[in-house]
């Protein structure tokens, strides 16, 4: 099932269900048509944003510049694009 992102060119848009305030960042898997992701930061003045943006920027292999938030600056669901990344978005689910 592939609702939670579309891949335009060297462009990939991702839909998200962020959980700020875990123990540990990390990706969960699918909820609701949109990757899960938890995240140590809280969601504090932006912080949990940001955490967001570089942890998808290590998973992806992209500079930070590379990675936008389109969608959901104040939201837990969130749209994201990646430019340049050589990984798949497939391969990040963890196995069932």
């Amino acid at each position: 099932m592939t609702d939670w992102y579309r891949r335009h060119d060297d462009i990939i848009t991702l839909t998200l269900h962020v959980q700020p305030g875990a123990k540990r960042s990390e990706i969960t898997g699918l909820h609701g048509g949109a990757l899960k992701i938890r995240l140590s930061a809280p969601p504090v003045e932006g912080r949990a944003n940001d955490a967001l943006l570089k942890f998808l920027a290590g998973i992806f292999a992209v500079p930070l510049r590379n990675i936008a938030l389109q969608q959901g600056g104040q939201s837990r669901h969130k749209v994201v694009s990646i430019t340049g990344s050589p990984v798949k978005p497939e391969t990040l689910l963890p196995p069932e």
